[in-house]
């Protein structure tokens, strides 16, 4: 049985209802859907796997909560810490973009920068975390983050009156994977697991029937850059209703513009991943089907939309 259930995401939608937003979904041609989880408070859909970890784990210790992060989780449980009156300590790689980075300090976060990518942070804080006895908000792969994460897929489905498939973008997996658990009920859509190329977290894990690393480089890798796919999240995105796809980090660049220029939604690169697939025809909807893409994020520099 799969560590992440269909009512584990229930539960955390009534869990959290009064801490996040019900996000938007905008029909932006006949049976094409985006769901505007970038709206989402601190800008993308990881605030509700934070709220769903903390809240669950009852009063929270005196030291607070850490996590590692590529800056949106770090945004979000500094969101959630500073909700609950908890202190947060966030550790981010130096990828990370100033903006996000920028967030952390005006979210009232103790900021520690270091590694070349997120697994390096993330040891950092998984080490800190030990000696402090601060709760580990981890950015993708616990069934409470995985669980909250659902809920956007709750929304979306109540929102659309159910659709057949939903493009996703994938970088630790906890986000798709929550959406396939959150969609599942009644059989479910496929779900369409979009990386790039330079970071095929999940392809790589399918290709070879286990979690692997891979080197992390590209347009998302702040928001993307996980080295190997979680373990929930390879459980979960094994199954048949998952497709993986990959997408050129141009075709992420194409959308995102487009994204901003079609319909003004500022999006950052990992949020236009998904719908990069369908954009570069990486994904081709059959006639009549009716698609959700999720645009996942929003911390970036506006000055950038029509410059990359």
């Amino acid at each position: 049985m799969c560590a992440v259930t269909h009512e584990d995401v229930r539960a955390a939608a009534d869990r959290i209802g009064g801490h996040v937003l019900r996000t938007p979904v905008i029909e932006v041609a006949d049976g094409l859907w985006l769901k505007l989880e970038l709206l989402q408070h601190s800008g993308s859909f990881k605030v509700r796997g934070a709220f769903n970890r903390m809240l669950s784990a009852g009063e929270l210790p005196e030291s607070g909560v850490i996590a590692a992060s590529g800056g949106n989780h770090g945004l979000a449980v500094a969101f959630a810490a500073r909700a609950l009156g908890a202190r947060a300590e966030i550790f981010v790689p130096e990828v990370t973009s100033p903006v996000k980075v920028t967030g952390l300090a005006a979210l009232g976060a103790h900021i520690t920068q270091t590694g070349a990518i997120y697994s390096e942070a993330a040891e950092a804080a998984a080490k800190r975390a030990a000696e402090s006895g601060a709760l580990m908000v981890h950015a993708y792969d616990q069934p409470e983050v995985v669980a909250g994460q659902g809920t956007t897929g709750l929304e979306l489905m109540e929102q659309t009156g159910g659709v057949d498939t939903v493009l996703a973008a994938v970088g630790g997996g906890g986000f798709a994977a929550g959406i396939t658990v959150g969609t599942a009920g009644g059989g479910g859509p496929k779900i369409v697991a979009v990386e790039p190329e330079r970071i095929p977290t999940l392809h790589a894990a399918r290709r070879a029937g286990e979690p692997v690393p891979v080197e992390v480089s590209g347009v998302a890798a702040d928001a993307l850059g996980a080295s190997r796919i979680g373990g929930l999240a390879f459980e979960i995105l094994s199954g048949d209703r998952v497709e993986s796809v990959l997408v050129t980090d141009e075709a992420i660049v194409a959308a995102r513009r487009t994204l901003w220029e079609r319909h003004r939604v500022a999006a950052e690169h990992s949020g236009a991943a998904a719908y990069a697939a369908l954009l570069s025809g990486v994904y081709t909807p059959a006639p009549g089907e009716r698609v959700a893409v999720v645009v996942c994020g929003s911390n970036t520099d506006p000055a950038t939309l029509t410059t990359d």
